[in-house]
């Protein structure tokens, strides 16, 4: 079952590289106190990922913190170095924190896996977005199809 607004954000390890080296971080505790966007992609340098979901949250970043969010933050069912590699070359450093969910267990968690093996893309996340606030999810907005309908910043700007 997906997790739905109002229920806390499973405690389950993600990874970010930080100084070079593969990092544990844990949504639960970066959230804690604070309000966090998360938008999640079916993968890293994919064409719609990379050229409308990613690029609008950078774009946007200035825009989300003024309406008070403390973090934005990317996952995909992808390892560290590829979600570090990229944020470098989508210009995300300082404005979008790249999440590795490698095993896609935050993926699971949550309820919302993609089939992407037609596609030799194994198992996936689907594409959405959620604003996070101490720890809860606070709002939910899950791609109803391809493309970015209502996951992308502008929605969740909308929604803030």
């Amino acid at each position: 079952m997906a997790i739905k607004e109002g229920d806390p954000i499973p405690d389950v390890k993600l990874t970010e590289m930080v100084g070079g080296k593969p990092s544990p971080v844990s949504l639960a505790e970066l959230s804690r106190g604070k309000r966090v966007v998360v938008f999640a992609v079916p993968g890293a340098f994919t064409p719609t990922c990379s050229i409308k979901h990613l690029p609008g949250y950078v774009e946007q970043e200035k825009a989300l913190r003024a309406k008070g969010v403390d973090e934005i933050a990317c996952i995909s069912v992808n390892d560290a170095f590829v979600m570090d590699a990229w944020g470098k070359s989508s210009n995300a450093g300082g404005k979008v924190r790249m999440l590795a969910d490698g095993n896609g267990e935050f993926t699971r968690a949550v309820g919302l896996t993609l089939d992407g093996s037609g596609l030799g893309l194994g198992q996936r996340s689907q594409r959405y977005a959620m604003i996070v606030r101490d720890g809860r999810v606070e709002k939910l907005l899950v791609e109803p199809d391809t493309g970015v309908s209502v996951s992308g910043a502008d929605s969740i700007l909308a929604k803030l």
